[in-house]
Formats: structure tokens, C-alpha cells, sequence
């Protein structure tokens, strides 16, 4: 479970805005970490598979990912591009599917490769295409998912929504909030799955964040309000998420928000736990040079 938003500066009267809170399995240990650009001349190992040679620098990424995987589940990078992703649903069983990406594994991948958000909405095209998308997100347990993705940068933004290789794209146009559902329109009619629960579990939370998004200018403290409300539900499925029912113990582990200003290095507010209960911390990510995580 995850929800993630975001303004264009004709909601915000400033930068473009980013969010996502990160809901994991409780006790999953998460690493923020910021991964310096590099050159990939031998093969790189991600979460599944390995992937060829990249012989083109990478981008300087700050990021938070589950301890035991290699992808990230949310993160910005150095040119100013933020990516986050959570689970949906389709009528394509994803178990059946091959080790290959995981949803966090082409969030990373994006990061490190793209300055600039449709550029990463080219990448994640070809990566579905060549490399494909299986195995699973889930330490020590086979749950396989496919995944919306959020792309945003100081002017523009999309949402990528998946089933197995094939995928949707929508430019957004002045806001947009995504969760556990599928919510592009004509790839809702053709992919969605009937049975998934989303008036329930996803669409209040949904809702609770449109309404965030529809009061102006949406600004960095409206959205860390929201990320550590317990809006959008009952029985802890909420934007801050503390499910405690027996197999479904799930919580917000990480959250982020990002400024991504025209012009200047953007500036990331995060932390590790519950957003309830923690306080943000920020970071400018300036071009080359390695910000402080300690």
C-alpha cells in the first residue's frame, strides 16, 4: 500500500511538489542512502536479475528502499527528477510471471538514468520491453506485483500504470494523487481487476488526498499534514498506515516530499517510521556533491 502526489507550480505558486508515503511490512528494516553517480561497465545486479553494461554516468540519487532489496521505493535525483511507485492490481496474475523488475527496481533505475521525467517515462517503456517486470517485493515470500509509477519533475509530470509489460502513460495537468488502484481510464476498462478491494481500502485514502490537493496553493507543510494523517479509512487503512489486523500488518515505514524547483537543486524533506510520529529531515541534493544522511 502506498499513496503519492503531486503539484505543478500552478498549484503550488512555486516548484513543482512531490510525495509518497511507503507502506511496507511491519519490522522491515528500510536504508535512506544517497547513491552517487557511477559508471556500470560490468553487468549490475538488481533485486532478481542482472542487467548489461550501462557505459553512460549515472545520476546522484537520494533515496529509501527496504534493506534487503536493491531498488528504491521512492527518491529524487540530482537533475531534479522524483519517482515513486506503489502495488495495483489487474486481471494479469503476476505469480506466474518470471523473476525479472520489480516496481522499485525501474523507480532506481529512472532515478540514475533520467534528467528528466519524460525521458523516464521513455526508460520505463524499454525497460518493461526488453528486461519485464516479476518477482517479488517481499522479503522471504514470493508476492509479485505490478506497479503505478508517479514521475515528476520542475515542469512536468506523468503517471505510468502497469499490467505485466504492458503499460499506460497520463501527462498531469496541474495536480494528480495515485494509490493502490489503477486509475487512468481507458487502462482502468481494459486492466482493472473486479475483485480488488478499492472501495475499502484504496479509494478513501485516494479521495483524502485529492482534497489535499484541491486546496490552493498546495504548499510542503499541506503535504506533510496529510502524509502523517490518518485520513481515507478505518481500521488503521490510512494515509499513515498501522493495520494490525491478523495478514495484514502493514505501516508507513518512510516518507518523502520533495521541492523540485526551475533552476536550483531540489530540496528533499524525508524520514524513516511513521510520518505520525517522526519529523522530516531536509536535504538539498546539489549536483556532485553528496548530502549528509547521518
Amino acid at each position: 500500500m502506498c499513496d503519492l502526489l503531486c503539484a505543478l507550480s500552478t498549484a503550488t505558486g512555486g516548484p513543482t511538489l512531490f510525495a509518497k508515503n511507503s507502506d511496507r511490512p511491519t519490522g522491515e528494516a528500510q536504508v535512506m542512502e544517497w547513491l552517487p553517480p557511477r559508471v556500470d561497465e560490468a553487468v549490475t545486479r538488481a533485486t532478481h536479475v542482472e542487467l548489461p553494461a550501462h557505459p553512460e554516468a549515472t545520476f546522484g540519487v537520494v533515496g529509501i528502499r527496504p534493506a534487503w532489496g536493491w531498488g528504491l521505493e521512492h527518491g529524487v535525483n540530482e537533475a531534479g527528477v522524483a519517482a515513486g511507485n506503489a502495488t495495483i492490481y489487474t486481471t494479469l496474475d503476476p505469480r506466474p510471471a518470471p523473476d525479472a523488475l520489480t516496481g522499485m527496481d525501474i523507480v532506481r533505475l529512472v532515478l540514475e538514468r533520467s534528467p528528466d521525467a519524460e525521458r523516464a517515462v521513455s526508460l520505463m517503456a524499454e525497460l518493461l520491453a526488453t528486461v519485464g517486470q516479476g518477482g517479488s517485493g517481499h522479503e522471504g515470500s514470493r508476492r509479485p506485483y505490478w506497479s503505478s509509477f508517479l514521475i515528476a519533475d520542475p515542469h512536468d509530470a506523468f503517471v505510468v500504470e502497469t499490467s505485466g509489460n504492458a503499460g499506460a502513460v497520463e501527462e498531469v495537468v496541474d495536480v494528480r494523487a495515485i494509490s493502490n488502484r489503477t486509475t487512468i481510464a481507458a487502462f482502468t476498462a481494459e486492466h482493472a481487476h473486479p475483485r480488488q478491494p478499492v472501495a475499502t481500502l484504496v479509494q478513501p485514502r485516494l479521495d483524502a488526498s485529492c482534497r489535499v490537493l484541491d486546496q490552493r496553493p498546495v504548499t510542503v507543510e499541506s503535504l506533510m499534514a496529510h502524509l502523517r494523517s490518518h485520513d481515507g479509512g478505518d481500521d488503521g487503512w490510512t494515509v499513515c498506515m498501522h493495520v494490525t489486523e491478523p495478514g495484514s500488518e502493514e505501516e508507513t515505514t518512510s516518507s518523502l516530499v520533495a521541492e523540485l524547483p526551475v533552476g536550483g537543486p531540489p530540496i528533499v524533506h524525508l524520514l524513516l517510521g511513521s510520518p505520525c510520529q517522526g519529523t522530516y529531515r531536509q536535504i538539498t541534493v546539489a549536483n556532485g556533491q553528496a548530502p549528509t544522511l547521518d
